[in-house]
């Protein structure tokens, strides 16, 4: 199954044709979600022989790429239920099967959320403020705030983390809960500058028990090597990115196309696409694309090849969401500067472009972290 064999033109013309509204009215990309529900594409990296498409990371992000140049939120809510059949799929290739059940739930029409950011954590996943408490059946109660999770109206499946006292020291222990498990509040607290149609309530857990069978992994507090926290940061940071590509996508083909409308008295009634300033900051736009894009494709690319970069593999990561954050900012940015005063109306699709982008600023990694990550690989850790 090839890209555009799922996403025609129609469909995302479609997907287009509802951002504006979706935005406008603070609501969930319904008829997006269910079309590409319909199509198959929740499952598309799922193995053939559990009904999925079989692909890869970049396969995937090349497709998260085209749908975020169309409907940038609808891309990011779709992105956080990719993300674990993307772990599922990058343990299982290294032999590591702990999440074939994602495989599964996926499989019977599951959707997938991730419930691991919270507000104040800047460890991300190697600390937690939700306390997980162990219980005699082997499972765990998780109580807590989990913040920005995408697909709130709609996912079935929570994965979840928290901080246990277990004998010998805390430990972060990692599950999934259910939708129809009891303590679980979704705030319906989503009103935000952009992205709006992802729906990314904030979750409050209460006592939320997640059974022995839905627990998956214990990892120390702290840094670790384990295959899980490779995983979840290689998925969630290349899907992520994948977006914001699209989105520089679409700020450079509207620095291209939208001076071609507006002329200038000054220089006769001749197309501001003439004009060599103008031209200079398309340009600008085109050359932060077309670096990014072999970024995205080789990351991808080596994930699926299972290329072995040691210790560089993180700072690789973070620095492709880094670009892919910036680059899309900077060309929304220099396409309004092109375009002129009326994309500066509410409704353009700018405007709405220009507050989707600045959700980049907010995405682990962010621009502290990441640099603290490449310091920390070029210098060692900080002495003292």
């Amino acid at each position: 199954m090839d890209t555009t064999d799922i996403l025609t033109p129609e469909l995302l013309g479609r997907f287009r044709s509802r951002a504006a509204g979706y935005d406008a009215a603070n609501a969930f990309c319904t008829e997006d979600f269910e079309e590409l529900r319909a199509a198959g594409y929740l499952g598309a990296m799922l193995p053939a022989d559990r009904g999925g498409w079989d692909w890869g990371m970049e396969r995937m992000t090349a497709a998260q790429r085209l749908l975020a140049a169309h409907a940038p939120a609808t891309a990011l809510a779709v992105n956080m239920h990719l993300v674990w059949t993307g772990v599922a799929r990058l343990l299982a290739a290294r032999g590591d099967h702990r999440l074939d059940r994602v495989f599964d739930w996926v499989g019977a029409g599951e959707v997938m959320a991730f419930g691991v950011s919270e507000a104040g954590n800047d460890q991300v996943l190697f600390d937690s403020t939700t306390r997980a408490e162990r219980q005699p059946d082997g499972g765990y109660r998780f109580t807590g705030t989990k913040i920005f999770t995408s697909l709130s109206p709609v996912w079935t499946k929570l994965g979840v983390f928290g901080k246990s006292e277990e004998e010998g020291g805390p430990r972060l222990v990692h599950g999934f809960l259910d939708r129809g498990d009891g303590g679980i509040e979704s705030r319906g607290d989503w009103d935000t500058l952009g992205m709006r149609a992802t729906q990314s309530h904030s979750t409050r857990l209460d006592g939320a028990h997640a059974p022995a069978e839905r627990m998956h992994s214990s990892l120390p507090v702290g840094p670790t090597a384990d295959p899980l926290v490779f995983g979840i940061f290689a998925a969630f940071l290349t899907l992520t990115a994948s977006v914001y590509v699209g989105l520089a996508d679409r700020g450079m083909e509207l620095a291209a196309a939208l001076p071609a409308g507006r002329t200038s008295l000054k220089a006769a009634g001749r197309s501001y696409a003439q004009d060599p300033d103008i031209r200079w900051q398309v340009a600008e736009a085109g050359l932060a694309v077309l670096g990014l894009d072999p970024q995205l494709r080789l990351t991808a690319r080596d994930l699926d090849d299972r290329v072995d970069h040691g210790p560089s593999w993180f700072p690789r990561l973070v620095a492709l969401r880094t670009h892919a954050g910036d680059a899309a900012r900077r060309t929304v940015q220099l396409a309004l500067q092109v375009s002129g005063g009326s994309q500066y109306s509410r409704g353009s699709e700018l405007e709405r472009l220009y507050r989707d982008v600045l959700a980049s600023l907010y995405h682990p990694s962010d621009a502290e972290s990441a640099h603290s990550t490449v310091a920390n690989w070029l210098l060692g850790a900080p002495q003292g």
